[in-house]
């Protein structure tokens, strides 16, 4: 299959410096780009091509997030068509989307259609934090939120700009925004290759062995936590406990649920079609390691906006804590309902 990373980011984030980064490295693969601007115009295009022979696409009648992505889809199947008859070579795309595009219905594209699905594998989501601006667009811009909340991988540019307490406060709150995502910053695009390709960051029903950490935060703060029935429940909100307050709202926000009572798998199911049916255009992202009753292997769930996949994981290790993990990330996100719903749903 052919892996897609989807580079996403405000605009002025540092997108196209860099996919130049990219494109320019001597890694011997050839990448098909899939640039997507508003306007008849792709400045972008001339940028890249100016110093790479890769193949890049235009599609510049607009966004790529419109309803069910008829273009991106179409253009996706043009280029895996070109390749399997000789006429075009790459290893791998990369698609450009514009500052304003939600990834979410990018993403989607992928699992949708059934040639797609079965030429193409989504590997990552890269989103660009531009730390000078990253304040403001958070507050104001929910297409900004929405690209930290899908992000696989976040990369914070410009952060020469700021002041270090600017910096860490930022870090913090895309953090709380989105526990899952690696944070790292970036100059002028120069970052390792291995941190942009290949991350395995989206894998929607697919066998993996999950980093049984990787809803663990140096930032948990246990004071939302009732250890005595083996759960905790907490909102990376800002309350007023946080060691960062800030004044704003964010709608994007990420809630983490652990419990160590199995699940029901029919009762689990019913509650959590119900929820992608009601809130499913809110829900960003979600991601699991569940602990279900009748199998003694791993459950792992995951899934975007109404996309919803599960698949059996590795076993559970002798003496290991059978516990389930999830993660919920999406709009105004219906906290108790989700906790409400997630303890009937146990055995």
């Amino acid at each position: 299959m052919i892996p897609a990373t989807i580079l996403t980011g405000f605009l002025g984030a540092g997108k196209t410096t860099l996919l130049k980064r990219v494109l320019t490295e001597a890694h011997g693969q050839r990448i098909a780009v899939i640039e997507n601007e508003f306007g008849a115009e792709n400045i972008d295009t001339d940028i890249l091509v100016a110093d790479t022979e890769e193949q890049i696409v235009q599609m510049s009648n607009g966004c790529v997030c419109c309803t069910i992505r008829e273009d991106l889809r179409s253009t996706l199947a043009l280029l895996a068509a070109k390749r399997r008859k000789g006429l075009l070579a790459f290893d791998r795309v990369i698609i450009e989307t514009t500052g304003l595009a939600d990834p979410g219905p990018v993403a989607q594209t992928f699992f949708m259609d059934d040639e797609v699905a079965e030429t193409y594998l989504l590997d990552a989501i890269v989103t660009l934090v531009d730390a000078k601006h990253a304040a403001q667009q958070l507050d104001q811009r929910q297409e900004a939120r929405r690209q930290v909340g899908f992000a696989d991988q976040i990369f914070i540019s410009k952060a020469d700009l700021v002041a270090p307490e600017e910096l860490q406060a930022l870090q913090h709150r895309l953090k709380h925004m989105n526990p899952r995502a690696p944070i790292e910053t970036v100059h002028f695009g120069q970052v390792p290759l291995s941190k942009v390709l290949d991350l395995r960051g989206f894998n929607l029903n697919a066998k993996l062995d999950l980093d049984p950490d990787f809803l663990s935060s140096p930032e948990h703060d246990h004071s939302h936590c009732d250890h005595d029935h083996g759960h905790c429940e907490h909102d990376h909100g800002h309350g007023a406990s946080d060691p960062h307050p800030h004044h704003h709202h964010d709608d994007v926000q990420s809630f983490v649920w652990r419990h160590e009572r199995a699940f029901d798998p029919h009762k689990l199911e019913d509650f959590l079609g119900a929820v992608v049916q009601v809130w499913g255009p809110k829900l960003l992202r979600y991601k699991g390691v569940l602990h279900m009753h009748g199998t003694d292997r791993k459950v792992i769930f995951q899934g975007v906006h109404q996309l919803m996949g599960s698949d059996l994981g590795p076993v559970w290790k002798p003496g290991e804590k059978r516990e389930s993990r999830m993660v919920f990330i999406g709009i105004d996100l219906p906290r108790d309902i989700l906790q409400q719903g997630l303890q009937q749903a146990l055995v």
